[in-house]
């Protein structure tokens, strides 16, 4: 019997899945947060709350389809948004982002407003999420009101999300 040979790897392909997995890290972490910690006061009672750091997450993507001239979702209230409406913006963007990225990886790598090619943008977005993943684990956390162990380790299972 001939041996399968294992599709060739395609960067542009393996980046676009990597930003796909990203969101669903986002997706997943917002799931798995108990519901007391979404509006819970910050430790110092100065900064963020959780709401509004999603909010931020998904308003920065705005910014960037905006200056990139891709779809541009609706802002998400960092007030009034709900873990529903935060999972719907964040997919919307993550869709409008990723055809952004794809079609600067068919062209000629190049992200409007962004220096220094799409790779660069690519790593950007995805440092970003999880700079505020971290933000929002650690806050639950002071909140009285954690993640569980088994989310935690599950944010780091990328190759099943």
């Amino acid at each position: 019997m001939p041996k399968k040979s294992a599709a060739p790897f395609v960067l542009s392909e393996a980046l676009l899945a990597a930003f796909d997995t990203n969101d669903c890290i986002n997706q997943y972490l917002i799931e798995n947060l108990p519901a007391e910690a979404w509006h819970a006061d910050p430790p110092s009672k100065k900064g963020r709350d959780i709401a509004a750091i999603v909010a931020h997450m998904h308003n920065v993507r705005v910014m960037w389809l905006k200056a990139t001239k891709g779809e541009v979702p609706e802002q998400l209230d960092k007030s009034t948004g709900t873990p529903a409406q935060a999972k719907k913006a964040l997919e919307a963007g993550r869709a409008a982002l990723r055809k952004v990225l794809q079609s600067a990886l068919e062209s000629d790598g190049r992200i409007k407003g962004f220096r220094p090619d799409v790779a660069g943008f690519f790593a950007y977005l995805v440092a970003h999420d999880a700079h505020h993943r971290g933000q929002i684990t650690m806050l639950a956390r002071q909140a009285g009101h954690p993640i569980s162990q088994k989310a935690m380790f599950g944010m780091w299972e990328w190759g099943v999300r």
